[in-house]
């Protein structure tokens, strides 16, 4: 069972700590455990029932409304929200709490029900990204285990792969040819595969080489194919300065190549980047500077 700090609460709900002390002491939503040294700790119930009146309350239904339904009324009514599943936050919260359960079906279903109704693109850009950063960062402060994001993680990958291999069917491509790779120690590959799909759909040539790629094995691998742009990404904790000095290497190595680089770490350090080095905001700027590519050849 998962023992949860209202802190904790917070950060996976997005709903505040002091909101949460509120809807206890008036509605009884939710009742905290005390352990033996009489600190307060939620279980992974919670969690769960938290995340459920979240979905409900941000669809209009009101706490007080809320707090007189049964456990089982809340459930369907959360249920019924998701089969007409119009907003990325209710599939957000789904799959968190498929993530708690380490559903596989649940997540699918999820997924699945999102895809249909947005498209596979449009759910990767505003349901998994959001997503995958939420868990990133509970991870990073703890709140969950790493085999729990290991979970979800590969699951998605799974699907991605799937896309992947769908459209490697196609072999006309004459566009320009893009190495993907994730440095040294850098191990989060969703960002990077997504935008291997993408690629290939724009006709781009793809040599996709994963995870932790050291700088030898990339001067390797351009000698034998050589690249006219190179990806990476950016997810795990390095500072500012790591992460420049990376950067700096790969540009001394490569003067005179175009390097994107994605990732939530360099947007939030801010990271100062290399001539000939641009930051991929979204999946609508990555296909811009791909379409820049293609046609300036």
């Amino acid at each position: 069972m998962g023992r949860y700090s209202i802190k904790d609460l917070e950060k996976i709900s997005g709903i505040k700590a002091h909101t949460i002390r509120m809807w206890e002491r008036r509605y009884q939503l939710i009742e905290p455990q005390r352990t033996d040294t009489n600190i307060r700790f939620y279980s992974d119930c919670d969690l769960k029932r938290l995340l459920n009146i979240s979905i409900l309350n941000h669809h209009g239904i009101k706490v007080s409304h809320i707090a007189g339904m049964t456990e089982e009324e809340i459930k369907n009514r959360v249920l019924d929200i998701a089969i007409d599943n119009r907003v990325s936050n209710v599939q957000i919260e789904n799959m968190m709490i498929s993530l708690l359960e380490l559903d596989e079906n649940k997540f699918a279903n999820a997924l699945t029900a999102a895809i249909i109704k947005h498209g596979f693109e449009c759910t990767v850009e505003t349901v998994l990204f959001p997503f995958l950063e939420r868990i990133s960062i509970l991870w990073q402060a703890g709140t969950i285990a790493p085999a729990q994001e290991c979970f979800m993680t590969s699951l998605i990958r799974q699907k991605l792969c799937v896309a992947i291999d769908n459209e490697m069917q196609n072999n006309n491509r004459k566009g320009p040819r893009i190495v993907f790779f994730l440095p040294k120690h850098e191990k989060h590959e969703i960002e990077l595969l997504f935008y291997n799909l993408i690629s290939r759909k724009e006709g781009l040539e793809v040599i996709y080489l994963g995870a932790s790629v050291t700088a030898d094995d990339l001067r390797s691998v351009h000698r034998v194919r050589p690249a006219d742009i190179f990806m990476m990404s950016f997810v795990s904790i390095l500072s500012k300065d790591e992460m420049e000095k990376v950067m700096e290497e790969y540009h001394s190595i490569f003067p005179d190549s175009p390097f994107l680089v994605s990732g939530l770490r360099v947007k939030d350090l801010k990271a100062e980047l290399p001539e000939k080095f641009s930051f991929v905001e979204s999946v609508k700027a990555f296909k811009d500077y791909v379409r820049l590519f293609k046609y300036s050849e």
